[in-house]
């Protein structure tokens, strides 16, 4: 096969073949062949019922699949191995928090959307508070998954455009268009069979990449050891500050609250777990993820880990190879795989597998949210099922586009898991927090739930306005030597044979502003929940709260029975705060007991 040479040593970037093109492209044929199959099959089974929740009848395979590629997406796959290069491996911790967020979602706040018959999660606030609190918690949703859909959108365009030179915003308009067109005609069918068969290939890429990497660094150990040797191995920073980017707590800790918004808060996770047609395998079906997403993360932090052994004496971007860190990984697979034709195809397909499964998720959960939270609640209340069925069709045909033009803000974010994992604590944790004080806190009433809602958006607003704005520096760990550039093909730069030992040191604000603008974005979402459910609470109790027991008791979730489920009877009555639960908790009991996986 003869020596090859990679692109720090040639100044070259690889490039597709006709091989990697078609494979590409047949990717996006079979997502669109399996959104027309699903249209014609159910073309007489026009109910909203069927488009939106694939008619409540799903089993367990496709909807633990779909449930894990929605939000273990392109994010993830190109920027955990970003992270690993830029820092240390102190990201793997997250992984412990995956466990309590699947706890907290499976036993908490999934049986309660499930018991209530809904079809849209905010119709809860409804019932629990008023239509206030639901139509100010819908739209904030709206918002907030129409800007996550660009950002994964645009993340796998980007990539692709690194390592082919293919025109970024024509990628955009053709994976967004295939994306738009199998979710509109085939529902949520098309979205969950089309998201397993997006998982295979998510996974299939992952595993390519890391085997042949690790052949090209001389074995998985030795870049192991690579890694060592400078300094990058780090799993026991528990520093208590909360400035801190990433410690054992704000990864543990903050990671449960962002991943039980993903499972147990966020409509799109939500909608499929209803459609099992029983609440214990919508159960299964969420603790199903838990092995999926270690499977995904930890394949993603290995890579990572190759990949720094592999650039770490010649920096791509110090060598101005790529621009962004979000390229690393395309660019490796390039340098590794480029030489194998069809694997890069694999690869790139990989990626927009899991964009694909991310936006199909959103699109149909914004077409439910807005049909019943909208269009049924103060437009047209008395609405046949057919004329409502074209109407979440062409909700989710026009926000298909409106996802399209944001993907220009999306450009602007920078690093795309920093970028995603922060929307998610300014926007979805005060989501999140309003359904906590709904479901924990009997005691809440509406004006306390709109005014917690608007004072976590507004605070976490604040904080991620102003880090952008003031940019506080983060020590990273790149420690890349960068002798074996090839600087005799750039005139740019000059050659340099020291470290890139970090320069850049965690500055520590000395005002509480500064301070608060350095708080990590792993701690977003506690702080948003805690300032929602803090400021709620307040305000429901300075304006006359409301009382337990006169609440439906399937609004209210059992905490304490469901935590300490062998407390005696006499400690566990007053800690339902007069709330009749005769009945709900002899379920939850034994389900938690008995039958939690069966």
């Amino acid at each position: 096969m003869g020596e090859r040479l990679y692109s720090y040593q040639s100044g070259e970037k690889h490039t597709f073949t006709w091989v990697d093109y078609l494979l590409f492209v047949l990717m996006l044929l079979v997502s669109a062949v399996i959104g027309i199959f699903y249209a014609i099959k159910d073309r007489k089974k026009n109910t909203t019922k069927d488009f939106l929740l694939a008619g409540g009848n799903m089993s367990l395979f496709p909807v633990a699949l779909s449930l894990l590629a929605s939000f273990m997406s392109a994010i993830t796959l190109l920027g955990t191995p970003a992270e690993m290069y830029n820092y240390t491996t102190m990201y793997w911790w997250i992984g412990l928090s995956y466990v309590f967020a699947i706890f907290a979602s499976a036993h908490i706040y999934i049986p309660i959307f499930y018991r209530l018959n809904i079809t849209s999660a905010f119709e809860y606030l409804e019932q629990r508070f008023g239509r206030v609190a639901r139509i100010t918690g819908a739209c904030t949703y709206i918002i907030q998954m129409s800007i996550y859909m660009a950002i994964v959108l645009y993340a796998p365009s980007l990539a692709l455009n690194a390592v082919t030179g293919v025109d970024l915003w024509g990628l955009i308009w053709s994976v967004g268009c295939v994306c738009i067109f199998y979710t509109t005609i085939g529902g949520m069918k098309a979205v969950l069979w089309t998201d397993s068969f997006q998982t295979a290939m998510m996974l299939a890429g992952l595993l390519a990449i890391l085997i042949q990497g690790s052949i090209e660094a001389g074995g998985f150990a030795a870049a192991w050891d690579l890694n060592i040797d400078r300094d990058r191995v780090e799993f026991l920073d528990f520093s208590v500050d909360p400035a801190v980017r990433h410690s054992v707590w704000s990864l543990a800790i903050g990671g449960i609250f962002t991943w039980t918004y993903v499972y147990g808060t966020n409509q799109a996770q939500i909608q499929r777990a209803i459609t099992c047609p029983s609440l214990n395998k919508a159960r299964i079906a969420i603790w199903l993820n838990l092995p999926g997403l270690w499977v995904v993360l930890y394949l993603s932090c290995l890579i990572g880990t190759v990949l720094f052994a592999f650039y770490r004496n010649c920096d791509p971007l110090t060598f101005k190879l790529i621009t962004a860190s979000d390229q690393l990984l395309p660019l490796f697979v390039m340098d590794v795989l480029g030489h194998i034709k069809g694997i890069p195809g694999l690869f790139v397909a990989c990626i927009f597998s899991g964009a694909l499964s991310t936006i199909s998720s959103g699109l149909n959960s914004i077409s439910a949210v807005i049909l019943q939270d909208i269009v049924k609640t103060y437009c047209v209340k008395d609405i046949s099922e057919a004329k409502a069925t074209w109407i979440t069709k062409g909700i989710s045909f026009g926000f298909g586009f409106l996802m399209i033009g944001l993907t220009y803000v999306a450009s602007l974010l920078g690093g795309v898991l920093q970028a995603a994992m922060g929307l998610y604590g300014m926007i979805g944790g005060p989501i999140m927090g309003l359904f906590t004080l709904g479901m924990l806190f009997p005691w809440a009433n509406q004006k306390g739930a709109v005014t917690g809602l608007f004072t976590g958006l507004i605070l976490l607003f604040w904080i991620g306005i102003g880090y952008h704005v003031h940019k506080p520096h983060v020590a990273t760990k790149s420690l890349i030597s960068i002798v074996d550039c090839n600087w005799n093909l750039t005139t740019t730069m000059s050659p340099v044979t020291q470290s890139l030992n970090d320069t850049l040191q965690q500055v520590y604000a000395t005002n509480v502003l500064d301070r608060l603008y350095s708080l990590s974005y792993m701690w977003y979402t506690a702080t948003a929940v805690a300032t929602t459910v803090g400021v709620g609470l307040l305000v429901s109790f300075i304006t006359g709260h409301t009382k337990p027991e006169t609440l439906n008791p399937k609004l209210i979730c059992p905490i304490f029975d469901i935590m300490f489920p062998c407390l005696p009877e006499k400690i566990l009555k007053p800690l339902r705060f007069g709330i009749d639960y005769t009945g709900l908790v002899s379920k939850y009991i034994t389900v938690l007991r008995v039958n939690n996986f069966q």
